[in-house]
């Protein structure tokens, strides 16, 4: 079963959940070929909850993709750069959105679980791209306590201008607002942001380079200030992620100025979710300015969620991510026959909970 741990409790290392209940061999089909790719960005403690429906998402569908996503506890920044216009983002292995979960190939034997996001590496090198593997913790940049707040500001920003290398800065502008500051070219969009900071980056839009990212598609990288220990008081810089955003990307939350898959008058290609409690969602979103380039997608709120007597919900008809997932993709004219089984397959973990539940419930009021 690829699990391990205790004879008292041992996991499924592909679906994260206990080995009795594993949820691998309840799909009977392959991963579905969905022509729309899924980008998950993940709050980092819902991996582990119980009742995290991406589990299901990621067994049922193969171009996607889980990217774990932090808070900002101290700083963060974002280094935004359009693509080339025209380039084939359409469909790829490159990993740069890719978060490698260890042994899920191996234990379903499906090939290539990963988001089809950006096909021409020589391409986009060439051009001054460089799309990175995803992963935490590199690049690192140690501060040391007692740091002013400018040095710390200078050493978190150092990475950052590393990537930008060459490229001129005669039309380099900066904004400064409460808690976050903006850097703009004609080649780059740079955010650094605090601790709470809502920052918003509608306006860049009215740029060109606004306009070309939103056009072209764009990579963002993100990197995010952190306690090098738990109990200690000096701090690492460290890349989060890199991800390539393709042209005719979207993010699916309702916002204010989301509209629904009815009202989409462009072809949609990615379609970016956001995985965590509906306060973790708004923090992810609010934090991650870069999403305010996409196009907001909501969904028909009518339709009531599996989750709804086992896991709160702030109001009527929200869904679970896999829901969402799901009903997105039929909206947008990528239903496939196999969508509804992996709903079934959420439908059981759920009651799998349940039974959980009153088993325990049981046995505490037998003791």
């Amino acid at each position: 079963m690829g699990s391990e741990g205790t004879a008292r409790r041992p996991f499924c290392h592909c679906c994260s959940k206990p080995a009795r209940i594993c949820l691998c061999d309840r799909l009977k089909s392959p991963p579905l070929d969905n022509s729309i790719a899924v980008t998950i960005l993940q709050h980092s403690r819902e991996k582990t909850h119980p009742l995290n429906s991406s589990r299901v998402a990621r067994l049922g569908l193969k171009n996607l993709c889980v990217v774990p996503v932090t808070d900002v506890i101290f700083q963060a920044q974002f280094l935004v750069r359009p693509l080339e216009p025209n380039q084939d983002c359409a469909s790829s292995s490159i990993a740069g959105n890719h978060y490698e979960m260890p042994g899920w190939d191996e234990r379903l034997d499906f090939s290539l679980r990963r988001s089809v996001i950006c096909t021409d590496l020589e391409a986009s090198i060439q051009s001054g791209f460089v799309i990175d593997r995803f992963q935490s913790e590199t690049e690192r940049l140690s501060l040391h306590p007692g740091m002013s707040e400018s040095e710390e500001k200078l050493n978190l920003s150092q990475a950052i201008n590393d990537q930008i290398g060459e490229t001129p800065i005669d039309d380099e502008v900066t904004s400064s607002f409460s808690k976050y500051t903006v850097t703009y070219s004609s080649k780059y969009i740079m955010v650094a942001i605090d601790k709470a900071a809502k920052p918003d980056i509608g306006w860049i839009v009215n740029y060109p380079v606004g306009k070309a990212a939103i056009s072209n598609g764009f990579m963002v990288r993100k990197l995010q200030r952190k306690k090098s220990l738990q109990n200690s008081e000096e701090l690492k810089d460290s890349e989060e992620f890199n991800l390539v955003i393709p042209s005719g990307s979207a993010l699916l939350f309702p916002s204010s100025n989301a509209i629904e898959p009815a009202e989409v008058d462009h072809e949609v290609k990615h379609l970016i979710v956001l995985d965590g409690t509906w306060a973790k969602a708004r923090r992810m979103y609010y934090e991650n300015p870069w999403l305010k380039l996409l196009p907001h997608l909501k969904l028909d709120q009518r339709k009531e969620s599996l989750y709804s007597d086992v896991r709160h919900q702030p109001k009527a008809g929200y869904l679970s991510t896999v829901e969402s997932i799901v009903c997105a993709l039929k909206a947008l004219g990528n239903d496939m026959e196999g969508l509804d089984e992996i709903l079934e397959v959420f439908g059981s973990m759920i009651k799998d909970q349940r039974r959980c539940k009153d088993e325990k419930f049981k046995a505490m009021s037998n003791s």
